[in-house]
């Protein structure tokens, strides 16, 4: 049987000029639908699993074709839930070779934003679920927002269901009276899976010293936090906005794993590359060992700079090839 994912957070409308235009230049723009956990749960039903996204849209056209856009990427729709009229959007100006991308937010006030932990039965959501994904910008976006998070996470915890975090977050989205000091700790104390990078433990969780390695970072956090299994980073090195290098790491409180680099010459599109990198390390613990399974993460994240827009529509096959070391991007016949 096909493994369960479950993820909770909200989907935007991403407006963009074609092509690498400036926003200046352009006269029209582009329509997607993303968020970073819907993204992950996309990735993850591409590469064979089952997996439903939990979200509040709009109650209006928007919300019903933002609907029908998770639907037509294999989720199952069945608890999002409808209210109040406006939808989350960013405005994204693809960046190339040495001039930077850059996203421009309007989401206050969104459905989601409004969103109370009474509107979802957990129990229901997550019955016969094997993993519930969350990251660290869903409890920045309202009160509301985190307490659903919290109460999804415990009853995945009282139902025996693995929860993964990628706790990375932005000091400028928490305006609504909490600081992230102030929520996540909360939410990571419950979690068996953190994706964060040295900084976000140092900050977050005022965890380590400026020159402690991620190993000794990592090794912290699980004393602290001692449900956490396993504190995964994926490292980034950015040679121009067009060409980066990605590696993956992993500490699983015994062994210190780094996948090998790879070497990315000509972004397409790296929205949403940290979202494959977290939906492929959720396939990857799922179904092989530590190391395949940071491996299988780095290469899932390597190839969504190869498609446009915020999903990773790659296939099982497509993951695997990269992961045993074909670059070759042959012709598939």
């Amino acid at each position: 049987m096909p493994k369960k994912l479950i993820t909770f957070g909200e989907v935007m409308m991403r407006l963009s000029p074609p092509g690498y235009e400036k926003f200046s230049q352009a006269s029209s723009l582009e329509l997607v639908y993303g968020g970073g956990e819907a993204n992950v749960a996309i990735s993850c039903a591409y590469l064979g699993m089952k997996a439903a996204h939990v979200t509040r849209f709009p109650d209006n056209a928007l919300g019903k074709a933002a609907t029908q856009f998770l639907r037509q990427h294999w989720l199952s729709t069945e608890h999002v839930i409808y209210g109040d009229q406006m939808m989350g959007k960013y405005f994204l100006e693809k960046g190339a070779v040495h001039r930077p991308s850059e996203v421009i937010y309007e989401r206050e006030g969104s459905a989601f934003s409004l969103i109370q932990p009474n509107m979802i039965n957990w129990e229901d959501v997550l019955k016969g679920a094997d993993w519930f994904h969350w990251t660290g910008i869903t409890p920045a976006i309202s009160e509301g927002a985190a307490e659903s998070c919290l109460d999804a996470i415990k009853t995945a915890n009282k139902l025996g269901i693995t929860v993964s975090g990628d706790i990375n977050s932005r000091d400028n989205m928490w305006k609504y009276g909490k600081t992230m000091q102030e929520i996540i700790p909360d939410l990571v104390e419950h979690s068996d899976v953190v994706i964060t990078s040295s900084r976000g433990i140092r900050e977050m969780f005022d965890i380590g010293k400026i020159e402690d390695s991620f190993k000794s970072l990592a090794k912290q956090l699980i004393e602290v936090y001692p449900k956490i299994k396993k504190v995964v980073k994926k490292t980034r090195r950015t040679l121009s906005a067009s060409h980066h290098q990605i590696q993956g790491k992993i500490y699983n409180g015994k062994e210190y794993i780094k996948s090998d680099m790879l070497n990315i010459t000509h972004i397409i599109d790296r929205v949403g590359t940290g979202d494959a990198f977290a939906a492929g390390l959720i396939y990857g613990l799922l179904h092989y060992k530590d190391e395949e399974a940071i491996e299988f993460a780095s290469a899932a994240c390597a190839l969504k700079h190869t498609i446009p827009g915020d999903v990773n529509m790659v296939s099982l096959e497509n993951v695997e090839s990269l992961m045993q070391g074909d670059t070759s991007g042959a012709i598939k016949r």
